[in-house]
């Protein structure tokens, strides 16, 4: 089965950088995922990838783990962007462990989010996926009734690092598969 419409350099066949990249990111994450395998040509841009993806999801932040993957579907179902919908949808699942729930929630967040807070989060979201160019200092100012300023600018760095995945995942054609799926250290 092809993973992208480029060429792709597989674990079994990595050498050198590539090859410890590969083991680094096992080690870390349980399994290379395909949306960084499509970086396999570019060892470098593949490493500053995961370091921002780390950084963006895993490290101390004012937001939740959970409010982190809600922000990767959100964005994603927006852009209608499988391969991050379903591997993200896997992660926010973790903490919802509510399958219709999520399906809900990939076809419209407001049909299942109550909280206030998390309702400004996926609002600033959405306004900041499809139409950036009209985000206003108000909108910041709804925000920080419910987030400080580094909850704002983390809750912007996620949005922005998922409109950049998204468009490296439909840009190349990244495919997301059972078998990919399957054991992920979250």
């Amino acid at each position: 089965m092809k993973l992208t419409w480029i060429k792709v350099i597989d674990e079994q066949e990595a050498e050198g950088t590539l090859k410890d990249l590969y083991n680094e990111i096992i080690e870390k994450r349980g399994r290379v995922a395909n949306i960084l395998k499509v970086h396999s040509l570019n060892p470098q841009s593949m490493s500053a990838h995961m370091d921002l993806y780390l950084t963006l999801m895993y490290c101390s932040s004012p937001l939740s783990r959970e409010e982190r993957e809600m922000l990767a579907v959100c964005v994603s179902s927006l852009n209608n962007c499988k391969y991050c919908k379903t591997h993200h949808g896997d992660a926010l699942n973790v903490y919802w462990k509510d399958e219709d729930k999520l399906e809900k929630f990939k076809r419209n967040w407001r049909e299942v989010i109550h909280s206030d807070r998390q309702r400004a989060m996926l609002e600033y979201a959405e306004k900041l996926t499809k139409t950036p160019h009209k985000v206003s200092e108000e909108d910041i100012e709804r925000l920080k009734k419910y987030f400080d300023d580094r909850g704002i600018l983390d809750i912007t760095l996620i949005v922005a690092y998922f409109n950049f995945v998204n468009r490296i995942a439909l840009g190349l054609g990244v495919e997301v598969t059972d078998e990919e799926r399957r054991g992920y250290k979250y």
